[in-house]
């Protein structure tokens, strides 16, 4: 089973919604093990409360999720990480430059693989997290057509 996780700060907003979302559509016969991690995350922190409230709203359940700390034994491990910035691209890259071939910033697949970061709404309004929510799940598509190209 090949190994995907997604990557943003503090591992309690971004991250845990694109791991929801990519799990809710991919369904648990997709042959990947979808995770998510920050790069300047605490271990076992929730996912934030607007978060999950903007999740629940698309009957994706968050809740159980716990923060982790991106590491570079993850970083070895993976097959894939998807990250919400350049910035995290890069500090990923600064711990491990031979993972180059293996971390892509979300907005980075398809046709128009333009490179914009995910906002950051931590602290913001739910209203904003349901906007990062929507960005976040309007990138997927292209995101799982690359996932089904791996597979072949």
């Amino acid at each position: 089973m090949k190994k995907l996780i997604f990557v943003c700060t503090g591992n309690t907003c971004r991250s845990p919604m694109a791991e929801g979302l990519l799990r809710d559509r991919l369904g648990p016969d997709c042959n990947w093990d979808i995770s998510s991690a920050g790069v300047c995350a605490a271990n076992g922190w929730p996912a934030s409360e607007n978060a999950i409230a903007a999740m629940r709203e698309l009957g994706v359940d968050i809740s159980g999720l716990k923060s982790k700390t991106l590491t570079p034994e993850l970083i070895e491990k993976a097959d894939l990480l998807i990250t919400m910035t350049q910035g995290h691209r890069n500090a990923i890259l600064q711990v491990s430059p031979e993972s180059e071939g293996k971390v892509f910033l979300l907005n980075s697949f398809g046709i128009a693989k333009c490179a914009a970061d995910i906002y950051d709404p931590v602290g913001e309004a739910l209203d904003i997290y349901r906007r990062v929510r929507d960005e976040i799940d309007a990138a997927l598509p292209d995101l799982i057509l690359y996932l089904m190209e791996e597979r072949t």
